[in-house]
């Protein structure tokens, strides 16, 4: 028997309070797993940005990475790290570059799901090139814009096609405003989406690996009340449904952490956008379920490291695509036999054994370390790097009294 140690990287960007929890509860976690014949250990260190030898090897079995989406160096890292030294990673830097909202969209509409009418605009302007204006005189069509909002109905929503976190979204209530938004619009490809509306719920489901969290979400609202502090908000059935459409989308793009939102109308649950492999993880927003997500990170990458999961570098969707081609089966069929190809590809089972195991104290240890002034630093620096100095205590301490919030209620439901 060997004892080894499994190194996980925290490759970030301007996160600042669940790298500061996440460190200290493995830390205080003091994990020496017995995995076949070997005693395991577990490290984490902060990814660096620099110059790298292509064949230089991987020093980490898994990196949570928060980076990919924006930042260029560190995703070609990430990728030459999975196709030369195995790594496993949070989440597929090649589907996290290529899909975005559009080609989600176009997925789980083949698959099936209810998404609303949704049409693609050329844009309204277009940067000067050379082979421009003989494309555009030959081959683009002109069309009425107005008639295509008639189609679609109003109210409707104008957002890029490639999101953003909530970049350039806009409410289109008539034809002057959907007239206005689109000479507003530049350079930008745009969609037209069918509002739901009215909706009567509208809930993010956050999914980490198997595990999935849903939240009352508020878009109404300031940034730091979006999100809820309801629970027992929902049916046990719209719940299941809820979690199997993260789960197949999760599975189906290669994204490990993604969150989708979803409005119920008339009974009816619309996923509206769920091409958010990177998403919020900061106390600022999530506050009393901040926790579930690092304990969530933390089961999820300890998981993956100690057991080598290989990392699925090809997404094969042909499974999805035999379910999809059965018309004859309803739909809560088909989402449920998506959702059983996600658990089976997160190892739902499996995870959930190792978990019981091998983690069995983490929620104790976690419950206590979110009680400490240490945790309460973390959210202070994340607050003090969002808000004005004179509101610094104020939102720490509206933080904090909701995580506390929490933790009372789980040490009276445990």
């Amino acid at each position: 028997m060997a004892n080894v140690t499994r190194k996980i990287g925290l490759s970030l960007g301007a996160d600042i309070c669940w790298p500061l929890c996440y460190e200290q509860i493995l830390d205080k976690l003091k994990l020496e797993i017995p995995w076949r014949g070997d005693t395991v250990s577990l490290a984490c260190e902060r990814v660096t940005i620099e110059p790298f030898d292509l064949r230089q090897p991987c020093q980490y079995d898994v990196v949570l990475d928060r980076l990919t989406h924006w930042y260029h160096t560190s995703r070609e890292w990430i990728k030459k790290a999975i196709l030369m030294d195995g790594l496993y990673v949070l989440n597929n830097p090649w589907s996290v570059q290529s899909m975005e909202k559009h080609t989600s969209y176009c997925a789980m509409m083949h698959l099936g799901m209810p998404i609303p009418e949704t049409w693609m605009i050329p844009p309204k302007s277009y940067e000067p090139t050379a082979d421009l204006a003989p494309t555009l005189k030959s081959y683009a069509k002109l069309f009425d814009l107005g008639a295509i909002g008639n189609r679609i109905g109003y109210p409707m929503f104008m957002k890029p096609y490639d999101g953003g976190g909530w970049r350039a979204v806009s409410r289109v209530a008539d034809e002057s405003q959907l007239r206005k938004r689109y000479e507003e619009s530049g350079k930008g490809v745009m969609h037209l989406q069918a509002a739901v509306s009215p909706f009567d719920s509208f809930v993010r489901c956050i999914g980490l690996g198997p595990q999935t969290h849903l939240v009352r979400y508020l878009p109404d609202e300031p940034l730091h009340d979006r999100y809820s502090q309801e629970q027992n908000f929902i049916s046990e059935d719209d719940a299941q449904l809820l979690r199997d459409t993260t789960l197949t989308i999760n599975a189906f793009f290669g994204w490990d952490f993604n969150s989708c939102e979803s409005l119920r109308k008339d009974g009816t649950w619309y996923p509206i956008d769920f091409a958010n492999p990177c998403p919020d993880s900061q106390v600022t927003s999530l506050h009393r379920h901040f926790p579930w997500l690092v304990k969530a990170n933390l089961r999820w990458s300890i998981f993956c490291a100690v057991t080598k999961k290989p990392f699925r570098r090809t997404l094969d969707w042909e499974p999805f695509y035999a379910i999809a081609a059965k018309p004859e089966m309803p739909y809560r069929e088909r989402l449920r036999a998506y959702a059983a190809i996600a658990e089976q590809r997160f190892e739902a089972a499996r995870f959930e054994e190792f978990c019981a195991k091998h983690l069995p104290h983490l929620d104790e240890v976690a419950w206590e370390f979110f009680g400490t002034e240490a945790a309460k630093s973390a959210f202070r620096a994340k607050v003090t790097a969002l808000y004005p100095k004179h509101e610094v205590e104020q939102f720490t301490e509206l933080f904090w009294n909701r995580v506390q919030a929490w933790r009372t209620d789980a040490k009276a439901a445990s």
